[in-house]
């Protein structure tokens, strides 16, 4: 008698299992209008126009980014461009911002060692 109880308790757990939500593709997510503007931010950023960079990241922010690490990637590249303008003060709360957005953000080795944002990046982690 045991086993048909235990059987018919296994068949309704299994059957209320939900199938997984598919994932976002790249298309889908790059779509989206905060995400849209880290992209072309960044590709602004890589194409030295560093006005456009600036204002698409700021929009990213301020549009809503949902993953941390975009976040973290925006206040990066805002933090870049705030050292190379000489805006040292914005620069380095641009670092913190970034690694308050995603406690496991860093820059690699060769973005630490640049020589104008390098130190500040030490000091943010002060």
């Amino acid at each position: 008698m045991r086993w048909p109880a235990l059987a018919l308790v296994v068949l309704s757990i299994s059957g209320c299992a939900l199938p997984p939500a598919p994932s976002p593709g790249l298309m889908d997510v790059a779509e989206r209008p905060a995400e849209k503007a880290l992209l072309g931010g960044m590709r602004a950023y890589d194409d030295g126009q560093y006005v456009q960079a600036e204002a698409q990241l700021k929009q990213a922010l301020a549009t809503g980014l949902a993953a941390p690490r975009d976040r973290a990637a925006a206040r990066k590249y805002l933090a870049f461009i705030y050292c190379t303008s000489q805006r040292v003060p914005a620069c380095e709360a641009g670092f913190r911002a970034a690694r308050r957005d995603d406690p496991a953000f860093a820059l690699t080795r060769a973005e630490a060692g640049h020589p104008l944002w390098g130190p500040v990046w030490l000091k943010s982690r002060d």
